[in-house]
């Protein structure tokens, strides 16, 4: 079989799999259940000055009977005593020395808090810290979190403050409460970082009680931006991800992904696009701890499907598929294909293609069903049809190229080729 252990930062661990900074990973009882369920490592939850969180905290978006595709939350850093956390980290890393064990941190804005917080956390025996540059609410207004990531100097400055005192690996978690997270990036991995993790949390407003017309989650009549997490940020997570994968300063240390993955198959596309590991949350605190036994298996699986026989074969792998518009082939073109033994003949293709696309569906009226077949000449491979078909394989995209070479819009233009003819 595949060998699927992890060693991120040197930081060994049987699998990719941690749990992300968050509830999930806030007290002992959490972490070693996690850990006895077989997950590689866990960032324990925010450490910093005491705070006090509000009831309720989370809210949720489901999507035509799924439950949880996005998951809001407004809960701040840990708010149990410091000295307790450090309590448990010592014992939960004496019980599972063969896991990772990162905390994460949010000391004051001053060189002295995060040093006296550094050199207390060490002293647990923690392998690694999470410096958290994206709390997107409640600690943005201490100018901390947020406030931090989106300012590249600053972020900056609190690294320099770390790399001073840390002795052992350190992590940058990014905020997407931004136009690119490459400028913070850099700018931490300039400052000494070992390595970077994103997304954290989007700042959203899931919804509003159309009784009570107060907006979720709801606190005394009142609510605030919470940060959005779950299925519905994965996209936007893998595209910033890939900007770090890109650019030659951030791709130089490791990346740890986060940002809505639920299954293997997740986890492998966020290591596709550069991650060394992922992280994950919504979906421990939808389903439970023990959803890494299919991540493992998955995992393990296709790896051996593939011929991959580490990590390392895999990772990256797909960062230089993703290019710019203007490098793609024009003379590429596909067409749709319906499969009539397949088709359930709903008509769901030709009403999207018919009002919102290319009108390059025929209809054909019959007994006891419609018949749908496709205009070769006018489709565009949109892919819309296709999309929409509730049957697996029923519509598929043949190739059918415009010309023999590669061409790219640079070139085309150069040409002065006349659009119509091409």
């Amino acid at each position: 079989m595949a060998d699927i252990s992890s060693n991120f930062l040197g930081i060994r661990s049987p699998n990719p799999f941690w749990l992300a900074s968050a509830p999930p990973t806030d007290k002992k009882i959490n972490v070693l259940r996690a850990f006895e369920a077989g997950w590689g490592g866990v960032v324990w939850k925010t450490l910093g000055s005491q705070v006090k969180n509000v009831s309720s905290r989370y809210s949720a978006v489901d999507y035509h009977g799924s439950r949880v595709m996005g998951f809001n939350n407004i809960e701040l850093i840990s708010d149990r005593p410091l000295e307790l956390n450090l309590r448990e980290i010592a014992e939960c890393v004496r019980l599972f020395p063969d896991r990772a064990m990162i905390v994460s941190l949010m000391a004051d804005n001053t060189k002295e808090q995060w040093h006296e917080l550094i050199q207390k956390v060490e002293d647990t025996g923690a392998h690694g810290f999470e410096l958290n540059f994206g709390c997107p609410h409640g600690m943005t207004e201490r100018g901390m979190g947020a406030a931090v990531g989106q300012d590249p100097e600053i972020a900056r400055m609190v690294v320099e403050w770390v790399m001073e005192k840390a002795t052992i690996p350190v992590i940058t978690k990014l905020t997407p409460n931004v136009h690119s997270v490459v400028p913070t990036g850099k700018a931490a991995v300039e400052a000494g970082t070992h390595a970077l993790s994103l997304i954290n949390t989007i700042q959203s407003v899931t919804g509003i009680d159309l009784d009570t017309l107060v907006p979720n989650p709801n606190v005394a009549g009142k609510s605030v931006f919470g940060g959005y997490c779950g299925p519905a940020v994965k996209p936007i997570a893998l595209k910033m991800l890939t900007t770090i994968s890109q650019d030659p300063v951030t791709s130089r240390v490791p990346i740890s992904g986060i940002g809505g993955i639920s299954t293997w198959k997740d986890a492998v596309e966020f290591m596709l696009l550069g991650s060394a590991n992922v992280q994950v949350c919504t979906a421990a605190m939808k389903h439970g701890f023990r959803i890494v036994e299919d991540m493992c298996e998955g995992l393990n699986n296709w790896m051996d499907e593939k011929g991959f026989a580490t990590l390392n074969d895999f990772i990256g792998k797909s960062v230089e598929k993703i290019t710019h518009w203007e490098d793609l082939d024009i003379n590429y073109h596909i067409v749709a294909n319906i499969n009539q033994d397949k088709c359930i003949h709903c008509g769901l293709c030709y009403i999207a293609c018919e009002d919102t696309s290319h009108q390059s569906i025929n209809l054909d009226y019959g007994k006891p069903y419609n018949t749908y077949t496709i205009k070769e000449e006018e489709c565009v491979g949109c892919n819309l049809c296709k999309l929409v078909c509730p049957v697996a394989d029923c519509i598929t995209m043949v190739e059918e190229r415009k010309g023999a070479e590669y061409l790219n819009w640079k070139e085309f233009q150069k040409r002065g080729l006349p659009l119509n003819d091409h």
